[in-house]
């Protein structure tokens, strides 16, 4: 990881995935400073994920180093992903990642990468303290405090503004995380921060006033649905072989129990009687094979997870690799 007393340049690279920003692009651009201490270059990125208006020329127009462009639109999470490996292909030490609807103050970009450049974190996100913001309604800012201690949980570390899109990655950070999602990297990324004990910090960050409607979700229903779906699925992917234990010990239990209920009528009363509950032993049956069958697919779940685990250490490695024989040309 980069730190204050590294002997080559540092180099510092600002995405920003875009999709017409033509309106908003010139208000983030003009925020991003250009020296920060302890960096010697900043660049930015623009990922261009399939405009059709004037973002890319005004990004060129406003002296943007890079442009990253998609024939069309091809989502969120894989325009991050895209813009990660073309920061890390192109040397960067520190990579931001912010919006291009200027909602992030850029001039907040050097408390961003403060901790890293002290080895203090790997993963530094901007914490906007939802409860403060504004322009978020009542039900926004109670939905991401929420959510934010719920994935907080789930990734086994604090981390007060989940969803915020403003952060801050060591070369090391981004080259361990993967993304997994077309919606969004913010839930998915911590999670696996915490999963892969990258040490990650928040810092208090700036908004700016709102210049437009979020295109993520056209609804607060939308975005709940969604989040929740990204949580569920990259965290069972992780812990799949607790959750379906834990399920498939509840469906046996509860086999378990009209199991014996069935074999208390027909041991203790006659047969007419044993007769009329035969409904719970068949109930049982289903219940004590639906149990069984659980417990097994978290166990074939988790040794999937286990090659996604290989596969992930073999994609970190390509990376190093990549990243050593970038090194070797900048010197």
């Amino acid at each position: 990881m980069p730190g204050p007393d590294s002997i080559r340049p540092m180099k510092l690279m600002v995405q920003i995935p875009c999709l017409n920003e033509e309106g908003t692009l010139p208000a983030t651009l003009n925020d991003i400073p250009r020296q920060i201490p302890g960096i010697d270059k900043v660049e930015i990125l623009v990922i261009d994920d399939g405009c059709t208006d004037r973002t890319v020329e005004i990004a060129r127009e406003m002296g943007v180093e890079h442009v990253l462009r998609f024939p069309g639109n091809r989502g969120l999470g894989h325009a991050f992903a895209a813009g990660m490996d073309y920061c890390l292909a192109h040397g960067a030490d520190i990579i931001i990642n912010t919006d291009g609807d200027n909602q992030y103050f850029g001039g907040d970009i050097p408390k961003l990468v403060q901790p890293i450049l002290e080895g203090r974190a790997h993963l530094v996100i901007g914490d906007r303290e939802p409860e403060k913001v504004p322009h978020f309604s009542f039900i926004k800012k109670k939905m991401q405090t929420i959510g934010s201690k719920v994935v907080s949980r789930l990734a086994g570390m604090h981390v007060p503004d989940v969803p915020s899109g403003f952060k801050a990655y060591s070369r090391e950070a981004a080259m361990r995380l993967s993304c997994s999602t077309d919606f969004d990297h913010t839930v998915d990324h911590v999670i696996q921060a915490g999963r892969k004990r990258i040490i990650t910090v928040s810092v208090p960050i700036r908004t700016n006033d709102k210049l437009r409607e979020s295109r993520l979700f056209t609804n607060i229903g939308v975005f709940i649905t969604r989040s929740v779906g990204i949580m569920v699925r990259v965290y069972s992917s992780y812990k799949a072989m607790k959750i379906f234990t834990i399920a498939g010990s509840v469906l046996f239990g509860m086999g378990f129990i009209l199991g014996l209920r069935f074999l208390y009528y027909f041991c203790f009363h006659d047969q007419a009687e044993s007769d009329k509950h035969v409904q719970s032993l068949i109930l049982a049956a289903i219940l004590l094979l639906a149990g069984f069958q659980t417990i097994l697919t978290g166990i074939v779940a988790d040794l999937l997870n286990s090659s996604r685990g290989v596969l992930e250490d073999v994609s970190y490695r390509l990376r190093r690799l990549e990243s050593d024989h970038t090194d070797k040309q900048k010197n």
